[in-house]
Formats: C-alpha cells, sequence, structure tokens
C-alpha cells in the first residue's frame, strides 16, 4: 500500500497561468505533464525564505528536494508540526510499489504511477537503499471475478505497466505454491521499500543542498504581511507569513503545502477553497506468525470491485521479513487515530458537517457494515484470507499496525480520483499551491 502516489492537486491560484515572481504551471509539449518552475532569486535569511513548503511527509520532502536541485539559488524550507519527518501516511503504509495497472488510461494518477515506480526504482539504485521487486499477483477466486480480471489486465496494458501477463491455476502455484485462483494476472514490477526510508534519504538530500527543516512547527495561520517602517522591506519581499501554534512566524514568497491528513485545513487557513474535504480511513493490518511467513512469497491482491471505494484485503510482504494482512477500511474518529479508540470531536464534527461522508455512508452501506464486523471479528478476516490461502487459520495470525488514510472525499460523497484544479482569490491565492494526496492503499 505504499506510493504509487495519488495526487489531487487543489490549486489555489492561477490555475492556467503564472504566478506573480516567477511561478508557472507550465505543460511540457513532450509529456503534457504539469511541473513548476521558478525563477530567479537569492538566499533569504534563516526566518524567511523565497519557497515555504508545508508537510514533511514523502511528498512534502520530494517536492523540497526538487524544487533546489533544479533552482539552487532559491531559499527554500519545510516546515513540520511533528519533531520527526514522515512519521505519519508515509510512516504508516505498507510499502508497496505500485506498477500503475488500476487507474483510468490517460489519467494523470496512471502515468505517475508508471513514471513513478521506475523513478523509485532508479533512486533507490543510485542511494543504495533496499527494496525487493517481488511482483504482484491479482487473484481471480471466483468465475465471476474473471471478465474483472481481463478488463483490468487490458487496462494495465494501455498505461504501459511492464511484464504484465494472465497466467492460469498451473502458474498461480508456481508463483505462489499456496495460492489458489482460477485466473490471475501477473504483475513481475511491483515492488516492497521503506517508504520512510526513502523520505529520509528525500531529506538529506535537501539539506545538503541548503535547504532549511524546521520540525516542531505546527501551522496555525497564513496571512499576508501587514507593513510597518520596521518591516516593511521584508514585507514587501517575503509577503506571506506563516505562523505556529507557539507564536514564530516564518516569511516566504510562495508556499506549497503537503499536509496530507490536514490539507484541507490548511487550505482554509490560507483563505481557499477547502474542499474537497479530507475525511480519515483507519486501515487496521494482522501479522503473519514467523513460522507461517513460508506460505506467502510475494504481493497477493484481490480482483478489484468497482461498485466498492476500496481495494480489499491482501497479503503483502514487509522488508524486515514479516507478511501484512489487510488492511480493512473503517472510519477515524480522529485524523491521526492509529487506534479504534482513539476521538477527536472536531475531527467528528468536520467529516458529519462538512464531507459527503453520510452520502458515501449510504452508497456503500453494506460494505461499510462488513469492514466494521471485520474489524471486531479476526474469524471474518480470516475467512476471506482463506479464499486465497486455504491453509491460513485464526491461529496463524496476531493484530498488526495501523495506519489513517487520508482520503478527499467530495460534498456528494465521491471519492476524488485523480488532479483537481480550483483558482484561488486575491494576492495570497495567487501565492500558494495545495496539494491534497492520499496514497493509494495506505491503509484503506
Amino acid at each position: 500500500m505504499g506510493p504509487a502516489l495519488r495526487y489531487l492537486g487543489s490549486v489555489c491560484g492561477r490555475a492556467r497561468g503564472i504566478f506573480p515572481g516567477g511561478f508557472s504551471a507550465a505543460r511540457t509539449p513532450a509529456s503534457g505533464k504539469s511541473r513548476l518552475l521558478c525563477q530567479g532569486g537569492r538566499r533569504a535569511s534563516t526566518s524567511s525564505f523565497d519557497i515555504v513548503i508545508i508537510g514533511g511527509g514523502i511528498v512534502g520532502l520530494a517536492s523540497a528536494r526538487a524544487l533546489i536541485l533544479r533552482h539552487p539559488a532559491l531559499s527554500i524550507g519545510v516546515l513540520e508540526k511533528e519533531k520527526d519527518l514522515a512519521v505519519h501516511q508515509t510512516g504508516h503504509n505498507s510499502g508497496v510499489i505500485h506498477s500503475g495497472i488500476y487507474y483510468k488510461p490517460e489519467s494523470l494518477k496512471a502515468k505517475l504511477c508508471v513514471q513513478g515506480a521506475a523513478l523509485i526504482y532508479e533512486y533507490c539504485n543510485q542511494k543504495g537503499i533496499s527494496y525487493k521487486q517481488c511482483g504482484k499477483l491479482i487473484v481471480a477466486v471466483e468465475q465471476e471475478e474473471i471478465p474483472r480480471l481481463q478488463a483490468l489486465y487490458e487496462r494495465g496494458l494501455q498505461n504501459g505497466v511492464q511484464g504484465l501477463r494472465l497466467i492460469q491455476q498451473e502458474d498461480i502455484k508456481k508463483k505462489e505454491p499456496y495460492c489458489r485462483g482460477l485466473m490471475a494476472i501477473d504483475c513481475p514490477y511491483t515492488g516492497i521499500v521503506d517508504y520512510r526510508q526513502v523520505a529520509l534519504s528525500f531529506a538529506k538530500d535537501f539539506q545538503e543542498a541548503g535547504g532549511s527543516i524546521l520540525t516542531s512547527f505546527e501551522v496555525e495561520d497564513i496571512e499576508m504581511a501587514r507593513e510597518s517602517p520596521s518591516r516593511s522591506k521584508d514585507g514587501m519581499k517575503y509577503p506571506i507569513v506563516i505562523r505556529n501554534t507557539k507564536g514564530e512566524e516564518v516569511q516566504c514568497q510562495y508556499v506549497v503545502t503537503c499536509a496530507g491528513l490536514y490539507s484541507d485545513r490548511i487550505s482554509e487557513l490560507s483563505g481557499c477553497n477547502p474542499n474537497p474535504r479530507i475525511v480519515p480511513f483507519r486501515g487496521d493490518y494482522l501479522v503473519l506468525k514467523p513460522e507461517k511467513r513460508y506460505l506467502v512469497k510475494g504481493n497477493i491482491y484481490p480482483v478489484p470491485d468497482s461498485r466498492f471505494p476500496f481495494l480489499g484485503v491482501h497479503f503483502t510482504p514487509r522488508m524486515d521479513g514479516n507478511i501484512w494482512l489487510g488492511p480493512n477500511a473503517v472510519l477515524a474518529f480522529k485524523r491521526e487515530g492509529y487506534r479504534p479508540f482513539d476521538f477527536s470531536a472536531r475531527d467528528i464534527m468536520d467529516i458529519i458537517i462538512k464531507s459527503g461522508l453520510i452520502k458515501l455512508v449510504f452508497q456503500n452501506f453494506s460494505y461499510g457494515v462488513n469492514e466494521i464486523y471485520k474489524a471486531c471479528f479476526l474469524s471474518a478476516t480470516v475467512k476471506h484470507l482463506q479464499k486465497f490461502i486455504p491453509e491460513i487459520t485464526i491461529s496463524d495470525i496476531l493484530r498488526g499496525p495501523a495506519g489513517v488514510r487520508a482520503q478527499a472525499l467530495d460534498r456528494d460523497g465521491n471519492l476524488i480520483e485523480d488532479f483537481v484544479f480550483d483558482g484561488g482569490v486575491g494576492d495570497i491565492g495567487n501565492r500558494i499551491l495545495h496539494t491534497m494526496i492520499t496514497l493509494i492503499e495506505l491503509p484503506h
């Protein structure tokens, strides 16, 4: 469940043109993909920057690294509310390097997933970061799943996923001796990695190139600087003031937000559109006992059902040798609620009043009830796992870790699937780029 990242960019600013002072959303003729360009600038003081990135997860750190390597003359800072980097979504996922098979052809999500897989392997090779290209089987265990599996295979081919092939029962056994299935898609390009290790390597690259990282900086307010005799010069050059919960300030020319579970709130702080809203879904994993790890060699996934919003329980090997089973997908009662009884009244009120969750629940009521049931009773999850590996019993598993997925949801209860651009208002709106992101399987 890891990145392959699913991006939703909510651009508060001039989505079609050039941001004042040098940012532009440029489209390259060859690939058609968006990129950020910066022009000029000189080194600023430690409390003021040309660009500030809010969020020290893998997306914020990757953005910071890319900007400073392309534009070393700019002063760039990263603000992270925790004392350590990459501790939430980046540090709470199963670490799968996805191949890009699932997504709508020609969508940015499909293109970025395929390109991103190649880039992450290349980066890990350059930096000596361990990974395993252990592959994945997407397995049909019922006859009715075969048409969906074949359609998924065709989609993967359209997306340019490397090495795909449809295999029958005998080849399934060769790849996964204990897995039963009628037919499967073999995705040899899928791998696993520790994404927190990757993120920390991005941070090291960024700092070695001259970037600054400020931890324990929880953003509370974003506003335009008020000019005064003592600060009019900074107010003109660095017109945006970012204030934290301790009253400390950082000034900058431009802001890029990569705030994960708080993407919508940071957008709202800056006066931009907070929609789509972030709804947290907790994913609980089970862990196969060490003596039973031989049952699973690589990733084993179910055939996705388009009627339901999440992918389903699967088998995932980890870099440390563990085998994770899951996750389920249940509503978290707190944005960083990794335990079942973690609760935040503010988060719950936001979910009920401001998001389209109620509509999503009605659209997927039976699915939601089933996920809650599986979260409460291990035997229900094991029964599902036995469809793939009949030898697994309830005595073979332990309760494992959990993660929270930042799911973007519109007011109609639809899961947001791809990039979304939204124009901002006023001077500050022209200087802020908001990115809302969910990892495609960050625990769902």
